[in-house]
């Protein structure tokens, strides 16, 4: 027996195929991340590496970036070692440990091409070595330095999304609602979002999964320069009309928000989206406003008015 209305199902299932949801775990994550856990890929693909370099946090790019200027300094100066440490001229160490070091900060200074003057390489061996680093460190840095620029211009959205969402009177009725802000100070224009729900309901007998769209009151501003409140007027024809709560947790539904802007400092289009549980539904509440006027007449926007809400009086 099916819980909801099936008035409009949505044809495609988003990605996330038909299985049913157990034990109420998350389709997307709220950060607009799939909730999936990925096996059977190699630990390392060497074409995928530029995609890692680029998405992975900067405190991991960062280690990366550390860890492979420490092993090729090393490797070099165990290359140094072995062709002699009596051709670099000026290395003064006289244990394995102290030519070791001499070796890597010649190496350091050489793939840099600082070149301090205080170690030089003699002999036509060495200073082949030496060229060839210097033009692998040419190379390196030139490719760290696309990698910056490729992390710094990827489109990024700073959009955020009440932690909440609420059910509360709208135009004679009720009203699924939550709402969104750019954290950022530009404009966002040509904004487009869409609201779907996903529920586990019995078809012809079998569990599965599926997916409606939710109708907003508004699906597109011309530009975004407050808060933006979503509204899913729940009609007859809402698959939430008359739906407790507690239906909604015994089916696990999920509703997924996705929006689409053009970002008009970098031209580029940004896509960001989230997902709300049932736990997330508050009702018979409302948000707070988030803009007020100011002694001077100039509108306020207070950002950490995002996620407040009040509980309605009857």
């Amino acid at each position: 027996m099916a819980f909801f209305k099936r008035k409009v199902q949505f044809n495609d299932d988003l990605g996330f195929g038909s299985a049913p949801v157990l034990k109420n775990q998350r389709v997307l994550n709220t950060d607009g991340t799939p909730n999936i856990e990925r096996t059977g890929l190699p630990w390392f693909k060497f074409d995928d590496t530029y995609t890692r370099l680029v998405t992975m946090s900067w405190p991991r790019f960062f280690f990366v970036i550390l860890i492979v200027y420490l092993i090729v300094n090393t490797l070099f100066a165990v290359a140094y070692n072995v062709v002699g440490i009596e051709n670099l001229d000026g290395a003064k160490g006289v244990t394995l440990r102290d030519q070791f070091f001499d070796a890597f900060f010649f190496s350091a200074q050489t793939i840099s091409t600082v070149g301090y003057g205080h170690i030089s390489p003699q002999g036509f061996v060495t200073s082949i070595l030496a060229a060839f680093e210097s033009m692998l460190g040419l190379l390196a840095f030139a490719l760290a330095t696309g990698l910056l620029y490729g992390r710094f211009s990827r489109p990024t959205s700073k959009v955020s999304f009440s932690k909440k969402m609420v059910i509360a009177p709208y135009q004679n009725q009720t009203g699924l609602m939550c709402r969104l802000v750019n954290l950022r100070r530009n404009s966002l224009i040509d904004i487009e979002v869409q609201m779907f729900m996903t529920f586990n309901e019995t078809i012809d007998g079998k569990l599965k999964r599926s997916f409606y769209p939710l109708e907003l009151e508004r699906s597109k501003i011309s530009i975004l320069s407050l808060n933006w409140t979503l509204v899913h007027p729940i009609t007859e024809d809402s698959p939430m009309f008359e739906k407790t709560l507690d239906e909604l947790k015994v089916a696990e539904v999920e509703i997924f928000v996705i929006l689409k802007a053009f970002d008009d400092t970098f031209a580029q289009t940004i896509h960001t989206r989230t997902s709300y549980q049932d736990e997330d539904i508050e009702e018979n509440a409302k948000f707070k406003i988030m803009h007020y006027h100011n002694e001077e007449g100039k509108t306020v926007l207070d950002y950490s008015l995002l996620d407040k809400t009040e509980t309605m009086i009857d």
